[in-house]
């Protein structure tokens, strides 16, 4: 399985039935910087866009309207391409 799971312009029906709008928000300014997953997390991009490089594999752009699960065990370099702000929650230990 892939570290990485992108759902593209998912459906407000998705969304509510994964109870986005409640799961906290996060903000980052453009900046680089690791960070290494020990659990799953799940997130919902508001803004902005990212450039994630997992320690063994090719990069991953991550943009506004993108619902993302970075998956337990995923060590990664992350680059804030523009400003970012986005939901997340780790209550989906398998991903979304």
């Amino acid at each position: 399985m892939s570290k990485i799971t992108i759902e593209h312009n998912p459906s407000e029906e998705r969304l509510k039935e994964l109870g986005v709008a409640s799961w906290e928000i996060w903000e980052k300014e453009v900046s680089k910087f690791p960070i290494d997953f020990d659990e799953t997390e799940c997130a919902y991009l508001l803004e902005g866009e990212i450039l994630v490089t997992p320690a063994s594999g090719e990069p991953v752009l991550v943009k506004a309207g993108d619902l993302v699960a970075f998956h337990a065990g995923l060590d990664s370099q992350w680059e804030v391409v523009k400003p970012l702000r986005k939901h997340y929650s780790y209550d989906f230990p398998n991903g979304i």
